[in-house]
């Protein structure tokens, strides 16, 4: 599995891993980031200062991704957003790979992460808890997915 930058090119197939899996999960409605106006364009949403975007391939295919970015404009705080894998990538340590490349990048730029998920989405809340995100009772003040019923934030310091 190899981990690289988005491209622009890259939009149109991690929009559909995206979407998929949010599908799978009942995430496709209002308050999530299935209507978000950046999914079209993950690459242009991302391609600016203290915010990053990374894709997982596989064979040269196209099978995750996640991105970090600061919360609601925030220069301590940033979120990691839209991580996202395909069915056939789960369980492979590709989503350990991107979430160590995320950490090592908000780390530079940012002292904690927050994350926001939904309750359903079992393995993923393991996952974060497992690699030292602590559960919030509420979302943060600014928070844009208030469908979102499963809050996490990671102190970067430690």
């Amino acid at each position: 599995m190899n981990i690289r930058g988005i491209q622009p090119q890259d939009n149109a197939a991690i929009e559909q891993i995206i979407r998929e899996s949010l599908i799978e999960f009942g995430g496709n409605r209002v308050g999530l980031a299935w209507a978000d106006s950046s999914l079209h364009s993950l690459y242009e949403f991302y391609n600016e200062e203290g915010k990053a975007y990374w894709i997982l391939e596989d064979g040269g295919e196209i099978v995750g991704g996640c991105g970090i970015a600061p919360f609601a404009d925030s220069n301590e705080v940033c979120e990691l957003q839209k991580m996202y894998l395909s069915r056939k990538a789960r369980g492979s340590g590709g989503a350990l790979k991107l979430l160590e490349t995320a950490m090592e990048f908000a780390k530079i730029h940012y002292e904690k992460c927050y994350l926001e998920t939904l309750q359903d989405m079992y393995a993923a809340n393991r996952f974060y808890k497992k690699h030292g995100f602590e559960s919030l009772d509420a979302p943060l003040a600014g928070s844009e997915h208030f469908a979102c019923d499963a809050w996490y934030m990671k102190d970067l310091s430690v």
